[in-house]
Formats: structure tokens, sequence, C-alpha cells
């Protein structure tokens, strides 16, 4: 019988669940939530807050990608596209690499210090062994991406063009909204942790809306949310 998480904690995993999905998924303070979650009569401190992001959102991020991971691995196959964002850790620059599909759903993140071939093989190696390799891979006009995909072989799926890569651009907006409310990162560790937890939950609740009908958005966001509640289901 595989043990509760939560058996430890005194709040219900359902309070839990819904401080974590609101401080991952919208960008809000951790005194944001505690105040939100005061009107809803749960009285706790901000800190309790993020000691629960701390210790289950990476849980809640496994729970969702193995839920979504049947199919995954054959629809991503088709094309990529890469790109990286700077990223400020105490003053020095550190970069967030991310690998998004034609869907516009985050596949990989990975952080590194530097922007060299070396990184970017690294990036592009993890991405691989999770979701094979792509048919297209569109980028920008960083030599590190030639130069790793050079070693690996996949220089001829490569494409470059003005405009091409707009779909990982796009992709950074949530996350970069997300980083101003949290005053930045503090350590490149919790970087990389956050960065993966926030993915999956962004995956997971996206649906764009610019392109389906309303009653359609409605019930994807039925069903998302209605997923999300049985991530705690042990």
């Amino acid at each position: 019988m595989t043990k509760s998480p939560f058996r430890y904690f005194k709040t219900s995993p359902e309070i839990i669940q819904l401080a974590v999905m609101m401080y991952v998924r919208f960008p809000l303070s951790l005194r944001n939530v505690e105040d939100l979650l005061h009107e809803r009569g749960v009285d706790i401190c901000y800190e309790t807050v993020r000691h629960w992001v701390d210790r289950f959102g990476t849980y809640f991020a496994h729970k969702i990608r193995q839920s979504r991971s049947e199919g995954m691995r054959q629809r991503t196959q088709w094309q990529w596209h890469l790109d990286e964002v700077f990223v400020k850790i105490r003053g020095s620059t550190h970069y967030l690499w991310c690998a998004v599909d034609h869907e516009g759903e985050v596949l990989e993140s990975f952080v590194t210090k530097t922007r060299d071939k070396a990184s970017a093989l690294k990036f592009l190696r993890k991405a691989m062994r999770r979701y094979g390799n792509p048919q297209v891979i569109v980028t920008d006009r960083c030599p590190s991406y030639r130069a790793a995909m050079k070693e690996i072989g996949n220089a001829k799926r490569q494409e470059c063009g003005r405009r091409l890569n707009n779909r990982a651009e796009n992709s950074h907006l949530p996350f970069r909204r997300r980083g101003r409310a949290m005053s930045r990162f503090r350590r490149m560790r919790n970087l990389q942790k956050f960065a993966s937890i926030h993915s999956s939950v962004y995956n997971h609740f996206n649906h764009q809306r610019n392109i389906e009908s309303r009653a359609r958005f409605k019930s994807l966001r039925d069903a998302a949310l209605l997923e999300w509640r049985e991530v705690i289901a042990v």
C-alpha cells in the first residue's frame, strides 16, 4: 500500500493543492496566496505556502507528467522550437533553455551558467532521451545550436528564420510574469526546480482559448480542473 505524502500534515490535501496551484499557475506572491486563502476561511502563514510549494510542487508536476505521458512521445517528434531565456541570479546571468513542441507545450527546461556548445548539447541530449528525435528543430541564430546539432547529426533538421520561433518566444511570457512576482530567484537549483514545476502546471491548464470555441474551451477547462483534483488521489 502506497503511503500518502500528506500523512504528516494536519491541513487537508485539497487546501495544500489549492495553495500550490494558486502560487504556481498565477503570478501571485506568497502573501497574495495567504490573503486569498484567508478569504476562504483558511488561516495560514505565507511561509507555509512556501513550504508546501517546495515540498509538493515536484510531486504534483510528476503526477501531471505521468497522466499526460501516453502518446506524448510520438506526438512531440514532429517539430520542436528551442530558445533560451536570460535570468539573473544574484547579479550573474544564467540561461534557461526551453524546448517547446508545435502546440506550444513546454517539453523540457534546463538551466546553465553558459550559452556555449557544451550547454546546448547537454540540453538537447536531455530532451531527446525523454521525447526522442524530432523531425524539425526551429531555433534562433545562436551558433551554439548549430554546433551542438552537428555533433548529434541533426544539422539538416535545423531551421532558422525571422518569426519562425515565435512559438518558443510566446511560451516564455507566463514564466516571465511568474518570475517578476517572485522577485527573482536566489539559486540556480531553485530556478531549475521551479521551471520544471511551472512548465507541467502550465501545460496542464493551457488550452489555446484563441483557437477554441467558447463551449469547447469550457469543457477542456473543466476536464483539466477535474484531472488536477484527482492528482492527490493515492
